[in-house]
């Protein structure tokens, strides 16, 4: 079965969210105010939402990736950062005639090497999706350097998503790693954190097209403003 867009999978996952939300109103109101008993919902999101973002830049750079093997009309196209990660495999290779492997079409199946590993090892991973890591990930993934300074609108700044992200993200991680007794969240960070990832996710994937369709000529077939424009996402 072929996999969804990445912007579609990251709508739907977001839907547990929305759902997460609706039950805290539904149990608790609307008014302001802790409810200790309904925390353990506000927990349950930050982790969510944490997981949700983790998933869609893993699966935005895959799309990308996958564009580019397919879409690319020659190497010399290739992003730097891919050249560099191509050439450093082929050096790091015993057989000396390794590099005419990439003659004739074989850097595509190289890159299509990178695509698989991109979707099954765990050292491309994003265990800790921060800005720092996140800027890595892209940059070894398909070659997208400097992709949180693209993170800015109205009235918010590239530096100030970035570090709102790390906040979110280290609250994740003493949810998880902490106990969660010891650790008090609101749904007002909940909704916050929510609505900042959903302008990453939008961002992030406008970036990523941008990209791609740079070194191609060829947009991916579904990107965020196509998407809202067609009334696929909610978001």
């Amino acid at each position: 079965m072929m996999r969804k867009n990445a912007w579609i999978a990251f709508d739907e996952s977001a839907d547990d969210v929305r759902r997460l939300l609706e039950i805290h109103a539904t149990l608790g109101g609307d008014a302001r105010g802790r409810r200790h008993r309904l925390e353990v919902l506000n927990k349950s999101a930050i982790v969510l939402i944490t997981a949700i973002w983790e998933a869609y830049c893993e699966d935005i750079a895959t799309d990308a990736l996958s564009h580019i093997v397919t879409n690319s009309d020659d190497a010399s196209s290739l992003p730097k950062e891919l050249k560099k990660r191509i050439a450093k495999d082929i050096k790091a290779d015993l057989n000396e005639l390794a590099m005419w492997g990439l003659a004739d079409g074989g850097w595509r199946a190289k890159l299509e090497s990178n695509l698989n590993a991109l979707a099954s090892e765990r050292n491309w991973r994003l265990n800790t999706p921060k800005s720092q890591n996140v800027d890595k990930f892209f940059a070894a993934a398909i070659g997208l350097t400097k992709l949180p300074d693209s993170w800015r609108w109205a009235n918010v700044s590239a530096d100030t998503a970035r570090k709102k992200l790390d906040k979110y993200v280290s609250l994740r991680g003493a949810i998880a790693h902490r106990g969660s007794a010891s650790v008090a969240v609101t749904r007002a960070q909940v909704q916050e954190y929510f609505e900042h990832v959903r302008r990453l996710a939008d961002k992030t994937g406008e970036e990523v097209n941008s990209f791609v369709k740079n070194v191609t000529s060829k947009s991916i077939a579904l990107f965020p403003g196509q998407v809202k424009k067609e009334g696929l996402l909610h978001v």
